[in-house]
């Protein structure tokens, strides 16, 4: 919700605001604030106490002041004797004044927030669909499925449609994680089916995004595919890292619909000349595409998306004057990643796979892609094939479940088969195994979980893939 611009504010969110990223800011502003304001009360009250001892009999057209048992026929005189010999005076109604004027911002700082609190509930509601036919056993049991969507488009209040898309999920009893920027929308939801087709018909009866059925993929799962429900307002609505004003999804490759991209697979593959002009590449993270990827591709080892600038830049001549064909899950990552690489202005061509994998699986279940498709819930993965192309961490044998590892507060994947993890190897690496022995009795349960370990360290966090 956008901070309401007066004074007041400062004075109503002052433990909440200096707490956050900018809470240093924020400070000095408020203390600024401050200083203005009790500046304020102290002029007037200067100016009140100079007024209550004016001769009042004096003639018109003449002032005086009598003070202590003497005169004062000038203003600077008057002046400083009280602010010599009466400033605690002055200091005191000061206090008053300035704290009947804190009273009362605070009060309008309320009233404006409540308008401001009833106008979002008020235009949330509009767009609230009607669901008292609905019972709350459709709602909550049943069959189930997970959605996966994006869309670009300019969004002026992305505060109310967080606030929107908070309570349509809760109404519709959904789970899963949804980011809101200026630049558009970005989800992943799972509930009943009769909950998911009534959040599909909301998005795509909303003015500000415009979307079509088509624009969401779906797969089996259910609310429990999801520990919880997370809305927010970020920057970007896929995290590379890179300012959207600066490089813009506008700036994208050619979309390629499933059946143009599977051509352009086809002819790639069938060239038999190792200089091939073209390169189709996998802009996904390495655990990703380590379980499922298309055939011949350059999947490139990086740990997170926003490292994919960074793996751009150092490997330029690898794209110099080649044809790009690059894909990603559903699409969101190759709007901005082939826009950051068309904006090297070093490759003949950028294209990129419409819809991601999840449309070219529905379209070619059997196609050049092979494996798992990774998914960001609880499943980890689903699939169209019964390809394993990953193997045991441990033992060597072909295997592509995922679990997290079993070392407490370590947040890394890991492929372990049952034989193995029977013997007790349910940890990421070595050094993961052997610390899970001996630090799980003493770990304090307020520690966060990390998102790499020390056997992150063995790989270069920028991989240098030119030839």
């Amino acid at each position: 919700m956008a901070t309401i611009e007066t004074p007041c504010s400062e004075f109503m969110n002052w433990e909440v605001e200096s707490s956050t990223r900018n809470g240093l800011k924020q400070e000095k502003q408020l203390s600024a604030s401050l200083r203005r304001c009790y500046n304020l009360c102290r002029r007037k009250s200067f100016a009140a106490f100079v007024a209550s001892v004016k001769d009042g009999s004096a003639d018109k057209g003449s002032a005086s002041w009598c003070c202590c048992d003497q005169t004062f026929s000038e203003h600077s005189a008057i002046h400083k004797h009280v602010a010599k010999s009466h400033n605690d005076e002055v200091q005191q109604l000061t206090q008053v004044a300035y704290e009947h004027l804190i009273k009362q911002l605070e009060e309008e700082a309320e009233t404006q927030l409540a308008n401001r609190l009833q106008a979002e509930v008020d235009d949330i509601s509009e767009w609230i669909p009607d669901i008292s036919q609905v019972t709350e056993e459709q709602l909550r049991n049943g069959p189930g499925k997970v959605l996966l969507y994006y869309h670009y488009c300019q969004v002026d209040d992305p505060h109310a449609v967080c606030a929107w898309q908070k309570t349509l999920c809760e109404q519709l009893h959904l789970t899963g994680k949804i980011r809101v920027a200026a630049e558009g929308i970005n989800g992943t939801v799972g509930g009943t089916n009769v909950a998911t087709d009534i959040y599909i018909r909301a998005m795509l009866s909303h003015p500000v995004f415009k979307m079509d059925p088509e624009d969401f993929k779906t797969s089996d799962g259910g609310a429990e595919c999801f520990t919880d429900l997370k809305v927010g307002v970020y920057k970007e609505i896929v995290p590379m890292g890179v300012d959207p004003d600066v490089v813009s999804y506008k700036l994208a490759g050619v979309h390629l619909e499933p059946e143009e991209f599977h051509k352009e697979v086809e002819a790639l593959l069938a060239e038999r000349d190792s200089t091939k002009d073209t390169i189709l590449l996998d802009c996904r993270n390495f655990y990703e595409s380590k379980i499922g990827q298309f055939t011949q591709c350059l999947a490139p080892n990086i740990r997170k998306f926003s490292y994919f600038p960074d793996y751009v830049d150092q490997n330029l001549d690898l794209f110099r004057d080649k044809k790009v064909l690059m894909y990603c899950t559903g699409g969101i990552r190759c709007e901005r990643g082939s826009a950051y690489l068309r904006s090297k202005d070093v490759c003949k061509e950028v294209y990129q796979l419409k819809g991601g994998i999840h449309k070219y699986l529905e379209c070619f279940p059997d196609g050049f892609y092979r494996g798992k498709l990774f998914v960001f819930d609880e499943r980890y993965t689903i699939s169209s094939n019964d390809d394993v192309i990953s193997d045991c961490r441990y033992c060597g044998l072909p295997w592509d479940q995922y679990e997290l590892c079993s070392t407490q507060f370590c947040y890394q994947l890991v492929l372990s088969c049952p034989s193995c993890r029977k013997e007790g190897c349910t940890a990421c690496c070595p050094s993961c195994q052997a610390k899970g022995n001996t630090q799980h009795k003493r770990a304090s349960d307020t520690q966060p979980p990390k998102e790499e370990c020390e056997c992150t360290d063995m790989r270069a966090r920028i991989p240098q893939d030119v030839k």
